[in-house]
């Protein structure tokens, strides 16, 4: 029957285990995200990272940390510059074209001026 401290020992290694598993990971996917590093330096950092994984990682924080941090700061810009163009792309339709489907339901009868005044003050602003 295990104890409680057992229990806690077991909690506080997962917890450092999965800690050391999210900084490897962020590393890596800083490591690879840095365009200016050569192929060969990142194979080093690699194998460094393999082999001798809390030394290495240490040492990549004190030298590259403020690299890391404007890396992750572009690559959010650009992800979000591209989920903006996509939604824009998707979702936007010019106010012309919004003005002139209003325009067609007005005629047809579907809907009323006010509705119409709405549906253009809506695309003109």
């Amino acid at each position: 029957m295990s104890s409680v401290w057992d229990v806690l020992w077991i909690i506080i290694v997962s917890f450092c285990f999965v800690a050391y598993l999210m900084l490897m990971f962020y590393l890596l996917t800083d490591l690879f995200r840095d365009r200016s590093t050569s192929g060969w330096i990142k194979a080093v950092w690699v194998i460094c990272l393999i082999f001798f994984p809390l030394i290495t990682g240490l040492v990549y924080l004190i030298f590259r940390g403020s690299g890391m941090a404007e890396r992750t700061l572009e690559a959010q810009k650009q992800a979000r510059s591209e989920a903006d163009a996509y939604i824009r792309q998707t979702a936007g339709t010019n106010s012309t074209t919004q003005i002139a489907d209003g325009k067609k339901l007005l005629d047809a009868g579907a809907i009323t001026e006010a509705e119409f005044q709405q549906i253009k003050a809506k695309a003109l602003a």
